[in-house]
């Protein structure tokens, strides 16, 4: 038997998915985590950076200060953006 399936050898999908369109609160949720991992990418980039030998034209607040706003601009771009790729996605399955 699949994983996720039923006697009858159907998979299930997982809520959300499907003719559920997702609310302002998931699409709220997804935005964050989105602006958090762009954060963090850019704080891990730096001290990459800094372990390889490189020196860094900013200081540790400046470094802090853009992710900062990569991490809105990434949550705002992931928030504004979702629903028209999960409409756009929906609509190629059909």
């Amino acid at each position: 038997m699949p994983a996720g399936g039923d006697e009858s050898g159907s998979v299930r999908e997982p809520e959300g998915v499907g003719g559920r369109s997702s609310t302002r609160r998931d699409r709220l949720r997804s935005a964050v985590l989105w602006g958090i991992v762009g954060g963090l990418s850019v704080v891990v980039l730096a001290q990459g950076w800094l372990l390889v030998g490189g020196s860094l034209p900013i200081s540790f607040v400046g470094v802090v200060a853009l992710a900062g706003s990569v991490a809105a601009t990434t949550g705002a771009v992931a928030f504004v953006t979702e629903h028209r790729i999960a409409r756009k996605r929906s609509k190629r399955r059909t």
